[in-house]
């Protein structure tokens, strides 16, 4: 980990309004949606394996998250409610999803337009409910 990388100090999951809340020591503070981290997920499944193998994610509004597990002193690992779990969110990246949230979604949402793609869910969409 190099001396510019922020590490978190406090994380916050909101399951109501579907976001997650970093804070950072120096004040930095934002609020993400959690489908935003799930279409930029660090994982092969949506990045692929190299340049120009990317997978436009499609479906994903109503997504959520339903575990965060640290992975080691330099990562989260987010199970989100489609089944998805295999990125490794490392604290750089994540401080960058942060930072550039404007502009990277703006860029997905001409990506989706682009493909005549939706972010609605192809089907009925379950909502579980906490008893």
């Amino acid at each position: 980990m190099s001396d510019t990388t922020l590490v978190p100090n406090e994380i916050r999951l909101h399951q109501a309004s579907r976001s997650l809340e970093v804070g950072y020591e120096n004040g930095e503070r934002y609020s993400i949606p959690c489908e935003y981290l799930r279409v930029y997920s660090p994982s092969a499944e949506v990045r692929g394996h190299g340049a120009g193998q990317e997978v436009l994610q499609t479906g994903k509004r109503m997504v959520g998250i339903s575990a965060i597990e640290p992975v080691g002193n330099y990562a989260l690992q987010f199970t989100f409610t489609d089944g998805h779990d295999s990125g490794i969110y490392a604290w750089q990246y994540l401080h960058e999803l942060c930072r550039e949230h404007e502009r990277l979604w703006q860029d997905y949402i001409a990506r989706i337009s682009a493909a005549g793609a939706s972010r609605d869910p192809a089907g009925p969409v379950l909502i579980a409910r906490q008893g």
